[in-house]
């Protein structure tokens, strides 16, 4: 209701004159990280020139609904956090999850038994047991669950929470290996969506909600850790005959099931196969999906989130994976990195996507645990040596989103007159707006941000990105 009369204050013509826009900056060669730089006013605006740089904000226009921001609490960034004192255990905690002083994570993912970014290998049943009957999450009890637990209550609630596997136990695999890929053999189907079942009620039992699950990590992967590759048609048919009819059996139809968690280059495929089948698809809330696609050398494919946005305007398009690969301490402060998760965000949110989910929270000053040395950057890292946690540009992009866009936002139209600026902009449930704007260049700008027939003047720096709240 707020947005409505909002809109409708706006076209019949009611002034902003006069309205404070607060800006937040962070930015590259400054000591700028999510500081608040200015308080501006709307003004009567006239026709932009062609030589000015500008923002346009229409709040007639409005697209789909937000759901969060967060990353995944990984047995490895819980075992990091374990080894911090408790002073920096809640700065920590504090830094992501506190509404106020921290950037206000409410979306969080973990992971169904191990990953790479787990210090081994480990199912919760014993090898061979089809019945499932020696389930138990004991392992998650020591690090990974009270991790989780704090994280909601410095969050205060409302964090949605996502469950995703790696691979199944070896024994239903057709090559006997959790790790380098394989296949769920067609015998283990049923086994293996109850494994998802009593997954989901073990960790309800310990306070942890569970709001959804992807099917599979990366089902195209053959990786050197845990993975399992699944056809389209395969991923569709476990959906539709065994994991679907499960999660309703066990009276867990509330759960939203995410299909396809992998790259964008092939999510039009796997999308135009599982939604296109009516038993399939009324099983499936959405598809996920990742940012690695630039492995093979080309560009990141932000418009084929917009076809499926088009395509499939019932189903949900979530971000929930990515992380800076290939870790090296000395690029800690590595500006590009930050960059690259602001860019990513701009371009996933105009393309439809209703949140968006960065990889492990925590590591350590290795990039790691991870089991396989497959080391790779987090927002913020721990030097278990000294103590001390290290916060890294993508941490302050990521903010720039988080902290301000809150669930239930919808976003609204954003267009901007120059490729050197990118820029979305959502309205909270409060009224109030947020526009972010992130400028990609090594030279400081101007631009007008216009709204309605307002407007006001902004300077960004270079390499810079803000959040304007109004």
């Amino acid at each position: 209701m707020i947005l409505h009369a909002f809109a409708q204050q706006n076209q019949n013509g009611i002034s902003k004159t006069g309205d404070k826009i607060t800006v937040y900056t962070t930015a590259e060669n400054t000591e700028l990280r999510l500081t608040e730089t200015d308080e501006l006013e709307f003004t009567e605006a006239k026709q932009p020139l062609e030589n000015e740089i500008s923002v346009f904000v229409d709040v007639n226009k409005t697209y789909q609904t937000f759901i969060g921001i967060g990353g995944a609490i990984t047995d490895a960034s819980a075992e990091v956090f374990a080894k911090l004192s408790k002073s920096k255990q809640q700065e920590l905690l504090k830094a992501y999850y506190d509404k106020s002083t921290g950037i206000g994570y409410s979306l969080l993912r973990t992971t169904i038994h191990s990953s790479d970014f787990s210090s081994e290998s480990y199912t919760y049943v014993k090898e061979g047991d089809l019945s499932l009957k020696t389930f138990n999450i004991n392992h998650d009890r020591q690090y990974r669950i009270p991790l989780i637990k704090q994280a909601l209550k410095t969050a205060g609630g409302g964090v949605c929470i996502y469950v995703s596997p790696w691979s199944p136990p070896a024994f239903m695999k057709s090559n006997g290996n959790m790790l380098k890929g394989g296949t769920l053999l067609p015998e283990y189907y049923q086994s293996w969506a109850n494994y998802y079942s009593k997954f989901i009620k073990a960790y309800e039992k310990e306070g942890i909600p569970i709001w959804g699950l992807t099917i599979q990590n990366e089902p195209m992967a053959i990786q050197r850790w845990e993975s399992c590759v699944y056809t389209a048609e395969s991923e569709r048919d476990f959906l539709k005959n065994f994991l679907g009819p499960t999660m309703e059996k066990e009276g867990l139809a509330d759960k939203k099931i995410i299909v396809w968690d992998h790259n964008r280059d092939l999510i039009g495929h796997r999308s135009n196969v599982i939604f296109s089948d009516p038993e399939a698809s009324k099983y499936a809330w959405g598809i996920g999906f990742h940012w690695y696609e630039n492995w093979s050398g080309g560009n990141q494919m932000f418009e084929n989130i917009r076809n499926i946005y088009e395509s499939y305007p019932s189903k949900k398009l979530l971000f929930t994976e990515g992380c800076i690969e290939k870790f090296d301490a000395q690029k800690y402060q590595f500006w590009p990195n930050g960059e690259r998760y602001g860019i990513s965000m701009i371009n996933d949110f105009n393309n439809g996507t209703v949140g968006w989910t960065d990889w492990n929270i925590l590591l350590d000053q290795n990039g790691g645990p991870n089991h396989v040395g497959n080391f790779c950057f987090a927002p913020v890292h721990a030097d278990i040596n000294s103590g001390e946690l290290i916060y890294t540009p993508s941490y302050y992009y990521i903010g720039h989103f988080s902290k301000f866009i809150r669930p239930e936002a919808r976003r609204v139209g954003t267009a901007v007159s120059r490729s050197v600026l990118l820029s979305t902009s959502f309205i909270n449930s409060d009224g109030k707006i947020v526009t972010v704007v992130m400028n990609q260049s090594g030279k400081e700008i101007t631009y007008n941000l216009f709204v309605a027939s307002e407007k006001t003047v902004v300077v960004i720096p270079a390499h810079g990105i803000q959040t304007l709240v109004y």
